[in-house]
């Protein structure tokens, strides 16, 4: 029998809301973990829908500030443009501005993709600092307390692009992937990673995603074209953060703004 999915979905009225309703998610999520495991592992996607939560997150008059556990928290990233770390392109870039030069982090909390360096290269030594940092052998898979996603236009997910290697890479935790649509490198987390996380969540918005959306969730099943259709959490459920135009496509939610689909994959 094919894998079955709970999707749960919570869409927000506008920008701002949905950038408060993910910040909470952060922090909750983060708390959870800690008091479960005395500790925080969080992988975390580039793009400007995370960034005005990340702005929350580093903002002393936002209460979500003062909830994070700080001091158990670390940061990981899902994928990562070849570029240097101080290019207007970089993942890491954003967030350093947005939140890492704002919170009490120590830089052995902070584990960033070396976009500057070979593709190959950065992706080997990311896999060896997650390997060293999650203290695996052998073949184990580190499992990440929260894993935040976002979606391309174009169905893809972390930097996992239509008709890429990187779809079918299930024996590396980290590949560099060529996006000839981009004529670009990627470093990007392969899909055990992403999928043997205990919680994931997309954090969509916009009018260019809603099509997109209906198609990844609710359309026929065609992972090469729509790579989103490949995350699939081992735990069985799939959490989304949407806005109102994103979701415009989805079934109605309930009084308090949360929707429900299922799927055999």
């Amino acid at each position: 029998m094919s894998p079955y999915l709970k999707i749960v979905y919570y869409v927000e009225p506008d920008s701002a809301a949905l950038a408060q309703r993910a910040a909470r998610h952060f922090v909750e999520q983060a708390e959870q973990a800690v008091a479960a495991r005395g500790r925080a592992r969080i992988a975390i996607s580039g793009g400007s829908t995370p960034k005005a939560a990340f702005a929350l997150l580093a903002d002393p008059a936002q209460p979500w500030r003062g909830r994070m556990p700080w001091d158990r928290l670390d940061l990981w990233w899902v994928d990562e443009r070849c570029v240097p770390p101080d290019h207007a392109d970089s993942n890491y870039r954003m967030t350093r501005e947005a939140l890492l030069d704002h919170v009490p982090l120590q830089p052995a909390q902070i584990h960033r993709m070396e976009g500057e360096l070979d593709p190959e290269a950065a992706a080997a030594r990311y896999e060896s600092e997650l390997r060293n940092g999650f203290r695996l052998e052998g073949a184990e898979v580190p499992c990440f307390d929260l894993v935040a996603l976002g979606m391309g236009p174009d169905g893809h997910t972390a930097s996992l692009f239509p008709h890429t290697p990187a779809l079918h890479e299930l024996a590396r935790l980290v590949t560099a992937n060529h996006v000839l649509a981009k004529d670009a490198w990627r470093v990007t987390l392969t899909l055990p990673v992403i999928n043997r996380a205990r919680h994931v969540f997309f954090l969509v918005e916009g009018s260019g995603k809603t099509q997109i959306l209906n198609e990844v969730f609710q359309g026929p099943r065609d992972p090469e074209r729509l790579p989103s259709q490949l995350i699939q959490p081992a735990g069985g459920i799939l959490t989304l953060i949407l806005d109102e135009t994103a979701a415009a496509l989805l079934p109605a939610t309930d009084s308090e703004g949360r929707g429900f689909l299922e799927r055999q994959e």
